[in-house]
């Protein structure tokens, strides 16, 4: 066709064929171009010989994946730099006889690994749902003859009759439409039916979702009929490309990871390098024997390693994935969780999510007068009022009397209370009509009919006859012109009025416009006889239909913006209805809009410079979403997308986090995304968002809090070793302080709740890192001050007045205390004595529960024995650890006040 993404391509699992003749501007193409080109009859249809050869030469209509084993997936999983780290670090803590951390760092390694291996089976599930929607039977003519095959068995060329209640096996160029309608939201993502012709389109370039005389795989015939021939099956339909633009995204580590990784390979290459270099200094000085002073080396390199960080980082995400469940939003991958953190642009489709997916009547024009209607979707509460918001009594206007009865009376809409929400059978103007008149009378309409007129394409109007009172009445819906052409051809007039300035500015908002009037006829007439319609009919009104956007929302994007996140919109609509809505929600203080033809025109490096200029991107197809989202993170941006239909899946598995509605959203495209909003409400993002930056918060908290106390308990070790003295840690009471902590209280940090003015930051910059210079100048300075405020007191007291095990129980209180006290500094942003000091009541728990452990280990006997402690008065074993702890916490909240004071003042010079 003529768009790049149109081209012809090879099927996944049959690369041996193309799929048939050029399908360049196939829309263009007369019946007999057709007939010559796919070397086919329209009336009889391939021969079951050529049909077989095809079949043979193209391969079966059917969608396939390709298979990985799930051994050789599973494997994969252990391909990463941070299970490198892990895996030599639980070597060393084997070689070191200290089991249980072998066994903890070993089980962290193999959830990771369960955790990617359920990922990538979740998004082959998404290449499955694709599968299962080709339909299985066909109305197909061959030899002459109309017969049912099975849809596997279409071959480019076959002659497909279509129905009402139809799904199309492949894609076709329609050569007969017989009033057929075909609803194509799995493709182009907009509910509204889709009128189909037969005729010719001469443009240039058409949008998916503009080719009507098109059909495609997967979509479903809701009205009418047509006869169509197949240019594309498997894999090169439009559906397929979908699949294969899903399978050949590949699945990236989220920022947070990304982050992890570079910090865990970084701190990793640094412990070993002090090792080795600690090694050869404790060998040139023979500081101790070698056997000794390699014990001693590996005994720092554990100690130093932040073991706990990976399984701290799942638990804080865990939690947070747990507190989004509360909120409706359904997290299928752990890291996902913290890169809504990160997120600053959130590309979302219209109908349905900005949007209520209820068309409704929201403006009346009579000859004179323009009104609104109040209520929003199919609500059953509203009203007709003046542009100033006063209530109109309707049933005192004769035109809005009799517009509201023809609104009721015309429409075969129907709605069922399902739950609690009201869902619409029928077309969505009808919807939209009916939903008018329930609004206003509370009640279905009486309608006596007579005898009725579908709506036809080819004429652009329906009618119907009822009795109406003491009268017989042919009502009458359709387009503006075409019943003022028709009034004017029967000699009538159209007083205009107002009406069609207003009409115009109705269009330009995008809404449907749709005139209603009414003739009155003889009670003999008993059929209706369309030359009949015109003479004498009188137009009562106009109505202005729109699907609006939910009123939530506008809040929702304004809460967004504010917090440094693009909102746009990226739908199958036309751009003058979805650059309306973009505006009614402020998505931008002036929106651009641009459509897909449009985009096809720029390559890809055009696209990203000029990507960030838009905010609406209209009449889009699965591969111009696919495009939008690359061309956004190829400009560094942390990408989000939001999407419920099949269309959406390549999109939304590309983005950094996909998200699908859980209502209304297809199979596939849950299967695709990262997370699921369960309550189909866009506002639920905001409190993901929000939910992300506070995981952050505490994963970055938590490494604040892990770095520093691993390393002071690495620095003890080599601070004896140059100054040529005993260890004051035994190996077994590293293995503690770290097994202890682990446990208790570097879990304190998952209970902080979210600090104020978390969402006026702005997204985090993810190419920065984890910690900030600020960070590392802190976990220096807290390292030295923790270390040397061990060795101080070890040495000061071991040489004075207590014995070395009694200094060595005191140090490893020192480095407990140090770290409690060291928590209060880091719980939050606020001075440690303000009216925040007991928002995390679990801190204080758990800080009780530690100090428990300390009293066993300390005191209890078979204890002792294991960690090498011994029984200590308060003075010595408590007093001076808790003085030491005050120490850390009085510096630490000095250095914090400082760089509160240093931040606002650049914060002032600044505005």
């Amino acid at each position: 066709m003529a768009t790049e993404d149109n081209q012809v391509t090879t099927t996944a699992t049959d690369e041996k064929t193309d799929a048939g003749p050029s399908q360049q501007q196939i829309w263009r193409q007369s019946t007999s171009t057709l007939e010559q080109q796919w070397q086919t009859d329209c009336e009889n249809g391939l021969s079951a010989t050529e049909a077989k050869q095809r079949l043979a030469k193209h391969g079966p209509n059917e969608l396939e994946a390709k298979k990985v084993s799930n051994l050789l997936r599973f494997l994969k999983q252990f391909n990463n730099s941070i299970i490198y780290i892990l895996a030599a670090a639980a070597i060393i803590t084997f070689l070191l006889h200290r089991y249980s951390d072998s066994v903890v760092i070993g089980l962290v390694i193999i959830a990771n690994a369960f955790i990617g291996y359920f990922q990538e089976i979740s998004a082959d599930n998404a290449l499955a749902k694709i599968q299962e929607l080709l339909v299985s039977e066909s109305f197909v003519i061959r030899d002459g003859q109309k017969m049912t095959l099975p849809s596997r068995e279409l071959v480019p060329g076959d002659i497909v009759r279509l129905e009402a209640g139809d799904s199309v096996p492949a894609d076709l160029r329609l050569v007969e439409a017989d009033n057929l309608k075909i609803q194509e939201s799995v493709l182009t993502g907009e509910t509204d039916s889709v009128e189909k012709i037969e005729e010719p389109i001469e443009a240039e370039t058409v949008p998916l979702a503009e080719r009507y005389n098109q059909a495609f795989a997967s979509t479903a015939v809701t009205s009418g009929s047509g006869l169509g021939v197949v240019v594309a099956t498997g894999a090169n339909t439009e559906i397929g490309k979908i699949q294969q633009d899903v399978a050949d995204v590949k699945v990236k580590p989220t920022p947070l990871m990304q982050n992890l990784n570079r910090l865990g390979f970084g701190l990793s290459l640094a412990i070993v390098i002090a090792a080795v270099l600690l090694f050869i200094l404790g060998a040139i000085i023979q500081v101790y024997s070698l056997p000794t002073l390699l014990i001693a080396v590996i005994t720092m390199v554990v100690g130093s390693m932040p073991e706990g960080l990976p399984a701290s980082t799942s638990v804080v995400l865990a939690m947070g994935t747990r507190q989004l469940t509360k909120q409706n939003a359904i997290v299928k991958t752990l890291p996902a969780v913290e890169t809504l953190g990160a997120v600053d642009i959130i590309n979302t489709d219209k109908t349905g999510t900005l949007t209520k997916n209820e068309m409704t009547v929201t403006d009346i024009l009579t000859t004179h007068h323009q009104y609104q209607v109040s209520g929003v979707g199919y609500d059953s509460e509203g009203q007709i009022q003046t542009p100033t918001g006063k209530t109109v009594d309707w049933q005192q206007d004769h035109d809005l009397n009799w517009l509201v009865q023809i609104a009721g009376q015309t429409s075969d809409a129907v709605f069922n209370n399902e739950d609690g929400q009201w869902v619409l059978t029928g077309e969505p103007t009808d919807g939209a009509l009916t939903a008018l008149f329930h609004k206003l009378n509370h009640d279905d309409p009486v309608v006596n009919e007579i005898d009725s007129l579908p709506f036809d394409s080819a004429f652009r109007y329906s009618a119907r006859l009822v009795d109406h009172g003491d009268q017989r009445v042919l009502m009458v819906k359709g387009a503006p012109q075409t019943l003022t052409r028709l009034i004017r051809e029967h000699g009538g007039e159209v007083e205009a009025g107002v009406m069609a300035d207003q009409m115009s500015q109705l269009t330009r908002q995008g809404k449907r416009v749709v005139a209603l009037g009414y003739q009155v006829i003889s009670q003999e007439i008993t059929e209706i006889d369309a030359d009949m319609i015109g003479d004498g009919l009188k137009l009562v009104g106009l109505v202005g239909i729109i699907d609006p956007p939910r009123p939530e929302v506008a809040d929702a994007v304004k809460q967004l913006r504010y917090a440094g996140i693009q909102v746009k919109m990226i739908t199958g609509d036309d751009p003058e209805t979805a650059a309306a809505i973009a505006k009614q929600l402020n998505l931008a203080d002036n929106p651009k809009a641009i459509t897909g033809p449009e985009l096809n025109e720029l390559s890809d490096e055009q696209l990203s410079e000029v990507i960030d200029s838009y905010t609406v991107f209209a009449r889009t197809t699965p591969a111009d979403k696919l495009r939008i989202v690359k061309a956004q993170q190829a400009n560094d941006h942390v990408v989000s997308m939001t999407g419920d239909g099949v269309n959406d899946a390549p999109a939304l598995k590309q983005a950094d986090i996909g998200v699908a509605m859980g209502i209304k959203g297809t199979d596939v495209a849950k299967g695709a995304a990262d997370m699921v909003l369960a309550d189909d409400d866009f506002t639920t993002i905001l409190a993901a968002v929000k939910e992300g930056r506070h995981v952050f918060d505490n994963i970055r908290k938590t490494i604040r809090f892990l770095l520093p106390t691993s390393f002071a308990e690495g620095l003890i070790v080599v601070m004896s070793i140059v100054m040529d003295q005993s260890l004051p840690l035994y190996p077994t009471q590293l293995l503690w302080i770290n097994m202890v902590s682990a446990l208790t209280i570097q879990f304190a940090f998952i209970f902080e709740p979210v600090e104020s003015g978390i969402m006026v930051r702005g997204p985090r910059n993810v190419k920065a890192g984890i910690l900030s210079k600020m960070d590392v100048v802190e976990v220096i300075y807290v390292s030295l001050l923790i270390s040397g405020l061990g060795m101080i007191a070890y040495d000061m007291l071991v040489n004075h007045s207590i014995t070395a095990l009694m200094g060595s129980t005191m140090t490893l209180n020192v480095v407990i205390f140090g770290k409690i006290f060291y928590l209060f500094n880091l719980r939050n942003n606020h001075p440690v004595v303000s009216k925040y000091f007991f928002q995390n009541k679990m801190a204080f728990y758990i800080i009780a529960a530690l100090i428990v452990l300390q009293l066993g280990i300390i005191y209890l006997p078979f204890m002792q024995g294991v960690f090498h402690t011994t029984s200590i008065n308060f003075t010595y074993g408590w007093g001076i650890p808790i003085v030491a702890g005050f120490i850390v916490l009085v510096v630490t909240e000095i250095v914090k006040l400082l760089r509160m004071r240093w931040s606002k003042l650049h914060k002032d010079r600044i505005v």
